[in-house]
């Protein structure tokens, strides 16, 4: 079996995700994902949707993203809206992921939720809030990605880890410099869970959950 990893801004050639910005290369190799980062969203983003559109038929583009809302950096909450209803919509169509980034958005997303019965599986990178904020989206199709924070002791997303329902977990770098390995690892320990069925669950969950699957 193999450590994937779901979510990273690390250039690898293999076994990831490499999130990609609009107007970066896109990778040769290696699956990507492509979105509007709320951070490098610009208000005419509509133009730039086109390349998004473009890539339907790669093979290679296994989800939507990141994409989402901050309340820190990025436009007015109303560009921020209008560009995630666009790529949440994209996602559902094509019946691929989208990956979220949301900083002291999840007010934002559950309303959306609640207004759109039709909406593709979202999975929540860097999950790092209170597990009562968790278990407000049980009822919507979003799942989570964990990455450096289930390494320190009682972090919000080490607690998240061992509640979560196991068929919503996956696992990733993000924009550190650690190995997935240790990310898998320390997960292994806080499951309960072998290495081996650990890096089972996390692609069978992909695979449950993607038209795409992982080869």
């Amino acid at each position: 079996m193999r450590a994937f990893d779901f979510h990273t801004h690390q250039k690898k050639e293999a076994d990831c995700i490499q999130n990609v910005i609009l107007g970066q290369r896109i990778p040769e190799t290696g699956y990507f994902s492509l979105g509007f980062h709320p951070w490098y969203l610009k208000q005419n983003w509509q133009e730039a949707f086109q390349t998004i559109l473009e890539l339907e038929s790669e093979p290679r583009l296994l989800a939507i993203g990141e994409a989402g809302f901050d309340r820190i950096k990025g436009p007015e909450i109303i560009i921020q809206k209008e560009a995630f209803e666009a790529q949440f919509n994209l996602a559902y169509e094509w019946g691929i992921p989208l990956i979220l980034h949301c900083v002291k958005g999840h007010d934002l997303l559950v309303e959306f939720l609640k207004n759109n019965s039709k909406s593709p599986q979202i999975i929540w990178h860097g999950w790092n809030l209170k597990p009562r904020l968790a278990k407000q989206l049980e009822d919507f199709p979003v799942s989570f990605s964990f990455g450096k924070a289930i390494l320190e002791e009682d972090s919000n997303a080490q607690n998240w880890l061992k509640a979560c329902p196991k068929h919503k977990i996956f696992l990733e770098t993000d924009d550190s410099e650690l190995e997935i390995d240790s990310i898998y690892e320390s997960a292994s320990l806080i499951l309960g869970l072998s290495l081996e069925d650990l890096m089972a669950l996390t692609e069978e969950n992909w695979n449950r959950i993607a038209r795409k699957n992982l080869r």
